[in-house]
This record gives structure tokens, C-alpha cells and sequence, in this order.
């Protein structure tokens, strides 16, 4: 008892005040880490206080709620049992488990930063339902007994340096008024918590790296788990609908609520073939992973990565200014098959009630199409499975590829190279059946661990970021070249097009530059060599597609088909995180953000970087009525398909003839 006895004289700190220290500690390490992995440069410097100063806000508001078992614990221990021999082993494992937490916290909030460069967010809250890929992923991609031993053994290792300290801030029983007080705050401080502390404290600084390193990732993963799903309405800058729609109708746009049956389903007329020579047959549309434009050689990259793509782009028509509608595969999807501005919270992909949607593979399946989805991973993972086969659908993930067909596959999905090979023969089966097919292909490669099979490429396995960039290029000319001597390939599109790009990292909170995806068309029989510079979104893609198939639908979606000649079209673009919603035309980026506020930012049309400037109203309402009637729209089943008559495959004319204009 005598080391007990002396400690007690180096320290007057009650247990919880010295966990409260300790956790502000951690945090503030967290932090400092977090701006270092940064870069100082991303962040002015006369910054530093507001993020520091509201960062002790939110690291306070997170230990109101870390802090509450630990005082209910002080203020109900009786005195008797403060005293066994036992207790001091506990109040030390107590301490070694709250600082290999937060360490282990910390770690993941650097692995999280370095993808995403925020605190953690939605995506954190999914990725816990899904914990057989995302724990596999890391597994894969970290060493991760290696990091949790580390851990372990700095967490006991301080608490050992602490342990004079530990014995001391137990050595005292609480008083009676003592325990009185930690009982009440056990209650009170997580509800003070709710009421005075909001994530969208963490923004105003003008700086999006600013904003979340002020913040605390506990706090923000609790904020985003109670924020998953964000309604409109209630949030967001609103308009009269009847005016939104005035809009929308002003712009072309033949998707809104009170649109005709008739002018939903009315398909483009046969003259409106735009570049093509004459209409395509079938669809193959690959979803590539993760595909930022930077990456690729025909959008300005000097890397070398793509030579396949590069070769595809030269000899199709390459859509130069094209954005991606959000962060994630499941906004990709949402966008490619519904064509619909992101709405905020969840992708409509992973909402209940998206079934017997507008989707392109649904009308086209009305009409007499095969319509199928060919993911590489398991097709549970984000409810994509559940997606497409309520919107008819055949769906086909890797639990139905054969174990011969997989030259190599990690916890995220197959090789690409695998995919594709399971993808030809049901490619050769709709055609010999005589059925025109429309295949939406999901690519896995390009993601973390970032592991492919050997000898495919000059850069071993696992590559990185560069090395899966390779070779998903790699798979993609190998497909093509298969492709190529099958006697559908001469009616058939290729589209090729990322779901999203691989980072989002940026100064502001929708950085431009980090949407912009590669769309190439390629058709060598169908389409001669060209550029359209037009600015567009995701969701333009399937109207165009359905358009360019002669078919029914296309005024189904709110995407703006490429082929129709109007002269009020004005090029525009979609993007968002799950909370901002950004609407680019113009050159002005528009921002709509909770709490009903609107921002305004001049870009920049060669570098994309953005400065702040005035609203401009009309931008103000078209960007409203776009996302305010798209997520009514979805909300009150307005986007469920209008039926079509089957068609057959009467749509299908080879000898149309061509129109001559060419974009770009």
C-alpha cells in the first residue's frame, strides 16, 4: 500500500478528469496528425485557431457522451469496493481499454482521412453493415495485427507511465454532493450535447479541410448515423412546385410532376440519330470503378495508364466535360440507371420503395430488351441486388461466376478481366436468341487493396492507385477485343464511363475537379471518331442511350438526351456529396446546403478551381427546382416508369439515315 499511498500526493485529479485529459489529448493528436497528412499548405494558417478552437467544442462534445458511464460508475461504486485489491487492476484495464480505444479511433480516422479527407460521415455509418467486406478490405489492404499490436502496446504502455497517476485519482471515495453531481451530469451532458452541438458547427471557415478537421470523428459518426437520410422540405432552400416546374419546363426538361403520359414516353424521331450512321442494336454500358479523368491519357494524363482507353477514346466519340453526380458506386448507378439529380442523404439505390422505377433497363426491358446487371463483387453489398432486380433487371454478381472463369479475386470482387469473361456468354446467348440486349457492367479492380493478377501489366500486384488504373485499362481493351469478333459487335455500343472518381479531396465542399469522369461511346460501325465538349452530367447518359436505340422512355428521366436539337439546351452538370448539392451552368457552381443556404462560386473552365462570388437568382432557382422536384418526385412515387407499349425489336432500323452535326 505504500506506492498507493505516496501516489496519492502526485495528483488531485478525480478518474474522470483524468480520462477527460487524456481523451482531449488523443483528440488533439488526432488533429494535429490529420493537418500534417493534409499538408500545411491546404490550409491558411490564420485557420489554425478556428480549428483548434471550435475543435475543443466537438472533442467536448463527444466526452459528454464518453464520459457518462464513467461518471454513473463513479457516483453508484460503493466505498467498500474502492478499497479491494482488485480494483486498482480494473481501474488500470479501465484506462489501457479508453486509450486503446481512442488510438484505434485515431488510426481508422487516418485510413478514413486518406481516402475521403473527412471525418467520418455516412459512408463510415454504412460501411458497419457491411462488415464482412469493409473489414475484409482493410484486412487486405493493412497490416492490421501488426497495427492493433502497436495499439495495444502503446495504450499499456502509457498507462504504465501513468499508473502513479490512475492510483491516485482513485485513492479518494467521492462524497456524498460528489456523487450527487456525477449522477446528474452521467444525464445531463449528452443531453446539453444534442442541444447545443451541430456537425454544421464545423462548417463557415471557407476552407473544406478546415471545416473537418475542426471536427471530432466520434461526433461526426453519430451525427451522420442520425442524418443518413435528409428531407428535402425540411432543410434545404424550397420554391413554390408550380414555379419549379415552370422552370424545369423552360429548360427542356419533361420530367417533372405534372408531366403528360404522352410526353414521358414519346421516342425521338427517327432523324435524330445525332452522330450516329445509324442506330445501334444493342448496349454494353461498364461502370468502371472509381476512374477519375485525371487517369486517363485523352483527358490530359501524362502517366501512361490507359493506352487502351486512350486507343477507344481516338476512335469513338469522347465526351469531354462530364461529371460524375456524386462520392460513391451507388450514386454512380442511381445516376446511370434512373437518371435523376442526387438527392440528398442515401442514394435511391439503397431506399426503400425503389422498386418498378423509370429505370433505363426497366423501359427497355417493357420494350422487349434484355436488360442486365453484371456486378464483380457480391451484389448484396449496398442493396444493389435488391435495386435492380425490383426494376427488372436479370442480375448476375460473382457468386454465379464459376471458379474456373476467376483468374484471381479479393474480399471487394474479381478480377475485371473475370467479370468480362462472364459477361460474353450471356452476351452470346441474348444474341443467339435473337434478343437485343442492354448489359450494365460494374467493374471492382480500381479499389483497395488494389490487387490483380500477375503478369498482366508492368507494375506488380498489389499497384496502388496507378497500378489498378492499368490494369482496368488492361481488361477493358482485352473485352473489347474479344468483343470484336462476335457477330453482335457491329450493333453494338460500348460506353464506357466511371461511376465516380477516386477522391474527393479538395478546398472546397464540392471541388469540380473531383467529379470530372471519362465518357468515351465507341461503335467503330456506328459512330465515327469525334469530341463532344458539351457540358454534362451522369444522368444524360441513359435518355441519350434510349435515344440513340430508337426507344420509348427517355422523356421518363430528367436527364437531357444528347441527341435531341434544342435550341434553349444549355449544358450543365450535377454534383453532391450527401449533403451538398451542387448545380454547375455556366461556369458558376451553385451549392445548396442544410439549414437552407445557398452559395455561389465562380470556376474556372481549365483548371476548375473555384472562387467565391454573389448568387446569382435565376442559377438560385433552377438549381432549387432541379433537386426540389427530383426528390419529391422520388418521395411521392412520381418516378415509378409510366407503362409503354412492348415493342418488339420494330425499333431497330440499320439503314436510318445519319444527321451530320457534330458537338465539339
Amino acid at each position: 500500500m505504500t506506492d498507493h499511498v505516496a501516489s496519492h500526493h502526485t495528483s488531485n485529479y478525480a478518474s474522470p478528469v483524468l480520462a477527460l485529459w487524456l481523451s482531449l489529448a488523443l483528440f488533439t493528436i488526432t488533429r494535429v496528425v490529420l493537418l500534417l497528412w493534409t499538408g500545411i499548405g491546404q490550409v491558411p494558417i490564420t485557420l489554425l485557431p478556428c480549428i483548434f478552437g471550435k475543435g475543443l467544442w466537438f472533442d467536448l462534445s463527444a466526452l459528454c457522451f464518453l464520459m457518462a458511464p464513467l461518471l454513473l460508475y463513479e457516483a453508484l461504486l460503493p466505498e467498500r469496493w474502492r478499497a479491494m485489491r482488485g480494483q486498482r487492476v480494473l481501474r488500470l484495464l479501465s484506462f489501457w481499454l479508453l486509450l486503446a480505444l481512442l488510438l484505434a479511433v485515431g488510426m481508422a480516422e487516418v485510413t478514413f482521412w486518406d481516402e475521403f479527407s473527412t471525418r467520418f460521415n455516412f459512408i463510415a455509418v454504412d460501411y458497419l453493415v457491411y462488415t464482412h467486406e469493409v473489414i475484409g478490405n482493410i484486412a487486405e489492404s493493412y497490416p492490421v495485427a501488426w497495427l492493433l499490436t502497436g495499439v495495444a502496446v502503446i495504450a499499456a504502455t502509457a498507462v504504465y507511465a501513468l499508473r502513479h497517476a490512475i492510483y491516485a485519482s482513485d485513492a479518494n471515495a467521492p462524497t456524498r454532493a460528489c456523487r450527487l453531481a456525477y449522477a446528474a451530469l452521467a444525464f445531463a451532458l449528452p443531453v446539453l450535447s444534442l442541444v447545443l452541438a451541430d456537425a454544421e458547427q464545423m462548417q463557415g471557415s471557407g476552407n473544406a479541410y478546415a471545416d473537418e478537421l475542426s471536427g471530432n470523428g466520434l461526433f461526426a459518426f453519430a451525427a451522420a448515423a442520425r442524418s443518413n437520410s435528409l428531407d428535402y422540405q425540411r432543410f434545404y432552400a424550397t420554391l413554390p412546385q408550380p414555379q419549379a416546374d415552370a422552370i424545369l419546363s423552360r429548360l427542356g426538361a419533361t420530367r417533372g410532376l405534372r408531366a403528360s403520359a404522352a410526353s414521358l414516353s414519346a421516342p425521338l424521331p427517327e432523324t435524330g440519330l445525332g452522330p450516329f450512321k445509324r442506330r445501334p442494336k444493342n448496349v454494353v454500358l461498364i461502370s468502371v470503378e472509381s476512374l477519375s479523368a485525371r487517369f486517363v491519357g485523352s483527358y490530359g494524363s501524362t502517366e501512361g495508364l490507359t493506352p487502351h482507353l486512350d486507343r477507344l477514346a481516338a476512335a469513338g466519340l469522347k465526351f469531354s466535360q462530364v461529371f460524375a453526380t456524386g462520392t460513391r458506386t451507388v450514386r454512380g448507378l442511381e445516376a446511370l440507371s434512373l437518371g435523376t439529380p442526387p438527392i440528398p442523404g442515401q442514394a435511391i439505390v439503397r431506399r426503400p420503395g425503389n422498386e418498378h422505377l423509370s429505370t433505363i433497363g426497366g423501359l427497355l426491358a417493357a420494350q422487349a430488351y434484355r436488360s442486365t446487371f453484371i456486378y464483380g463483387g457480391y451484389g448484396y453489398f449496398d442493396n444493389m441486388n435488391g435495386y435492380f432486380r425490383g426494376n427488372d433487371y436479370q442480375v448476375i454478381d460473382r457468386t454465379d461466376f464459376a471458379a474456373d472463369t476467376i483468374a484471381m479475386e479479393n474480399i471487394w470482387g474479381v478480377a475485371d478481366e473475370s467479370l468480362y469473361a462472364n459477361a460474353l456468354p450471356l452476351l452470346d446467348r441474348d444474341h443467339a436468341a435473337g434478343k437485343a440486349f442492354f448489359a450494365h457492367l460494374m467493374t471492382t479492380s480500381n479499389h483497395r487493396p488494389f490487387t490483380y493478377p500477375d503478369g498482366r501489366i508492368d507494375i506488380p500486384s498489389p499497384g496502388g492507385r496507378e497500378g489498378a488504373v492499368k490494369y482496368t485499362d488492361y481488361a477493358i481493351g482485352q473485352f473489347i477485343e474479344q468483343a470484336r469478333g462476335k457477330p453482335w459487335f457491329d450493333d453494338t455500343l460500348f460506353v464506357i464511363v466511371a461511376d465516380h472518381c477516386s477522391s474527393v479531396a479538395g478546398r472546397t465542399r464540392l471541388p469540380v475537379e473531383k467529379y470530372h469522369i471519362p465518357l468515351i461511346f465507341y461503335a467503330p460501325a456506328l459512330l465515327d471518331p469525334g469530341v463532344d465538349a458539351r457540358l454534362m452530367s451522369q444522368i444524360d447518359i441513359a435518355p441519350t442511350l434510349l435515344d440513340a436505340l430508337g426507344a420509348q422512355g427517355a422523356g421518363q428521366l430528367f436527364g437531357r438526351s444528347l441527341l435531341r436539337e434544342d435550341t434553349n439546351w444549355q449544358g450543365r452538370a450535377f454534383i453532391s456529396n450527401y449533403q451538398e448539392l451542387g448545380y454547375l451552368k455556366g461556369n458558376v457552381l451553385t451549392v445548396l446546403a442544410p439549414q437552407r443556404k445557398v452559395e455561389a462560386y465562380r470556376i474556372d473552365p481549365k483548371t476548375y478551381d473555384a472562387t467565391s462570388t454573389n448568387v446569382d437568382p435565376g442559377l438560385r432557382d433552377e438549381t432549387i427546382a432541379w433537386y426540389q422536384t427530383a426528390s419529391a418526385a422520388f418521395q411521392s412515387g412520381a418516378l415509378r416508369a409510366t407503362p409503354i407499349a412492348a415493342k418488339s425489336h420494330t425499333h431497330i432500323r440499320h439503314t436510318a439515315p445519319a444527321t451530320t452535326h457534330r458537338h465539339g
